[in-house]
């Protein structure tokens, strides 16, 4: 059995977890993002109260680096209550990273994915 070649792969620089809700799910997730803020060592972003780039749905940012997923998202798992959460690496391309390398618990939402750029994009983690 041969090894497989990750060497044409891209670099996972970080993911970004998305907490999905609407107004009457707003303090649960709230709750939920501070809740992992607290925790775990990762960026919480604003909570928007309407959708924001490529969602459909009012959402929260967790961001974090490769190191954080192992547990954050068995974390995430067991204490979302029934909040969809979107998953995806940042690889620097966006609309890949957004389209074919995402991850859903819960309900699988449409994105708008026409605002996304496969340009290469810079995050710190």
């Amino acid at each position: 059995m041969t090894t497989p070649s990750f060497s044409n792969a891209p670099r996972i620089m970080g993911y970004h977890a998305h907490v999905y809700f609407d107004a009457t799910t707003l303090p649960q997730a709230r709750a939920l993002c501070e809740q992992a803020a607290g925790l775990f060592k990762l960026k919480m972003g604003r909570v928007h109260e309407k959708p924001v780039g490529p969602h459909p749905d009012w959402s929260c940012q967790l961001a974090f680096a490769p190191p954080v997923f192992g547990e954050l998202i068995p974390w995430l798992t067991l204490h979302r209550n029934g909040l969809v959460v979107f998953i995806h690496p940042v690889t620097g391309n966006d609309l890949v990273d957004h389209r074919d390398r995402a991850i859903w618990m819960g309900a699988i939402r449409p994105l708008e994915l026409s605002v996304l750029s496969e340009v290469p994009t810079h995050y710190d983690f």
